[in-house]
């Protein structure tokens, strides 16, 4: 493949979380690498998968009862995780560090390869210390960045393997772009491999979405991927639901018009970043999309959920299909609703609410 496919395959292997400098993840490195499990997140966390390992963050105010007290539940030899061993504080604000500070005795954490202090996580590399400061500056008190990264952010997290599967599968839809500088006969070893790991069904892809007339398609709008999409900048003008995000960030962002693209979203309790749930989408669907399953069209039209308006005579016009959850609906064209908050109102509120309806206010 040509180098700048290569770059951007293998970039979608790496964890890459946002804004990762202030909860103390490495940013850009392999996915396979050992994980940050926040704390409240421990007993969902599938822990025996992270074959690299994880270490657990703990906020002070989690830890601390108050200054120099820790709670009770983090005390004994039934406490379910132990700082400087399998946990540490992470400290964000000037407030926390204030209010919870460090107990005496207790020092920022450390690396150390065959008992010297390195700058850097390798393999071999011993954990030492009890907390890290990723303090941000407030008025005059300056910003706090001491401790080295402590892991990846957990939901990104996929073993070697499961890795390099999920980047054939990637290499093949690339292949398989609009205007791409490859044919199908140079696809022939991925093919192979994915189809002796039981993954190659373009019939489960086209159904899903990740393909549409044999050609790579955002499994979102459905819309067929151009090759040059791949490495162009995204723009905004003609997104509506984005109208005024072309000004904000016009040659500020250095994203894509495509990227990587999961159908279900990566979540804490579960490991889903692997061959079966990737794709190529536009970064704009992306965040439309945000923390929901991608449900394709022809998954919708199976579960026969149909949705329909009724007009002032009683006649119902259908016009899509919903998911069980209602939080997506899909017209036969393509067209794509998602439901973007939740129900807040009260049952008294609904009830009333109704009555407007029903006597035409």
């Amino acid at each position: 493949m040509e180098s700048n496919d290569r770059n951007k395959i293998d970039k979608a292997g790496f964890a890459t979380p946002r804004g990762g400098q202030k909860g103390a993840y490495q940013n850009h490195v392999l996915r396979s690498n050992r994980v940050i499990v926040p704390f409240e997140h421990l007993q969902s966390a599938p822990l025996g998968d992270f074959e690299n390992g994880y270490v657990v963050r703990l906020f002070p105010d989690q830890y601390f009862k108050k200054a120099g007290k820790i709670k009770k539940k983090f005390k004994g030899p039934d406490a379910p995780v132990t700082v400087g061993e399998d946990a540490f504080i992470l400290y964000r604000t000037h407030s926390q560090y204030d209010e919870f500070p460090p107990l005496v005795g207790w020092k920022l954490r450390w690396l150390e390869l065959d008992g010297k202090e390195v700058s850097k996580r390798r393999p071999g590399v011993v954990d030492h210390g009890d907390y890290v400061l990723r303090i941000a500056a407030r008025g005059n008190l300056a910003s706090r960045v001491e401790g080295p990264p402590q892991g990846i952010f957990a939901p990104e997290y996929a073993n070697a393997e499961a890795n390099y599967l999920t980047k054939c599968v990637l290499a093949w839809l690339t292949v398989h772009t609009l205007d791409a500088p490859y044919v199908a006969a140079q696809a022939k070893l991925l093919e192979a491999i994915l189809e002796a790991e039981g993954l190659l069904s373009t019939v489960e892809w086209e159904r899903l979405g990740l393909i549409r007339a044999g050609h790579t398609a955002c499994p979102l709008c459905m819309g067929l991927i151009r090759y040059d999409e791949l490495h162009n900048q995204v723009e905004f003008e003609d997104e509506s639901a984005l109208s005024n995000a072309g000004e904000q960030v016009f040659d500020a962002t250095r994203s894509t018009v495509v990227n990587l693209f999961h159908l279900a979203p990566l979540v804490y309790s579960s490991i889903e970043h692997g061959p079966t749930n990737v794709a190529w989408g536009h970064a704009t669907c992306n965040t439309k999309l945000g923390q929901r399953k991608c449900h394709s069209l022809r998954e919708l039209i199976e579960s026969g959920a149909k949705v329909g308006t009724v007009d002032g005579s009683g006649s119902i016009r259908t016009f899509g299909w919903s998911s069980e959850n209602l939080e997506m609906i899909r017209s036969p064209m393509g067209a794509v609703w998602i439901r973007v908050s939740e129900d807040r109102l009260t049952e008294d509120e609904q009830g009333e609410l109704l009555d407007l309806l029903n006597t035409g206010l």
